[in-house]
C-alpha cells in the first residue's frame, strides 16, 4: 500500500495538483458519507476559498472555456472532501459514478465537453483503465449561481 501512496502523491505533484482546503460553508449536510466500502460524495460547486471562482449560465455569460475550468475546479474540491473523509486517496479502488450538472441556456447542447474536463482530470490521476460512469446533464440553476456541479460515488 505505500508504494500506491507514493504513486498517487507523486502523480498529483507531477500534474502540479494541489488540492485545496475546504472552507466549512455551514450546510446541514455532509460532504460525504461511507457505507460499506462506497463513499457518497455530496455535489461540490467552483468554489475556491469558500467564495464561487466562477457564476453564470453558460451559454449565456460563461463560455466552455470556463465552464471546463469550473468543472476541474469541482472536482479538486470533491477529491479534497474525499481525502478529508477517508484520510488517503490511495483507499480508492475507483470513481464509480460521476454526476455533471450544468447550468445552461435552453439552446445550449455541449453538457459532456463540459464535464468531460473532470473526465479527463481523473483519468489523468488515478489513470483511464480506472474509468467511470457518468452523466452529464442541463440544469436551469444551480446553487449560489454556480455553472458547474458535479457529486461523485467512490468505491475504497
Amino acid at each position: 500500500m505505500e508504494g500506491l501512496k507514493k504513486g498517487i502523491e507523486e502523480r498529483l505533484e507531477e500534474l502540479n495538483i494541489q488540492l485545496p482546503v475546504l472552507v466549512d460553508i455551514k450546510m446541514p449536510f455532509e460532504s460525504g458519507v461511507i457505507s460499506g466500502n462506497t463513499v457518497f460524495l455530496s455535489g461540490q460547486t467552483p468554489r475556491v476559498n469558500g467564495a464561487q471562482k466562477y457564476t453564470g449560465t453558460v451559454g449565456a455569460d460563461i463560455s466552455i472555456e470556463e465552464a471546463q475550468e469550473a468543472a476541474r475546479i469541482c472536482t479538486l474540491n470533491l477529491l479534497a472532501a474525499l481525502k478529508g473523509i477517508i484520510g488517503d486517496l490511495n483507499k480508492v479502488k475507483r470513481i464509480i459514478k460521476m454526476d455533471g450538472y450544468v447550468a445552461a441556456t435552453s439552446d445550449f447542447k455541449e453538457h459532456p465537453a463540459v464535464i468531460n474536463a473532470a473526465s479527463d482530470l481523473l483519468h489523468d490521476i488515478f489513470g483511464k483503465e480506472k474509468g467511470h460512469a457518468r452523466k452529464a446533464v442541463g440544469m436551469a440553476s444551480l446553487p449560489g449561481g454556480a455553472p458547474v456541479e458535479i457529486e461523485m460515488i467512490v468505491e475504497i
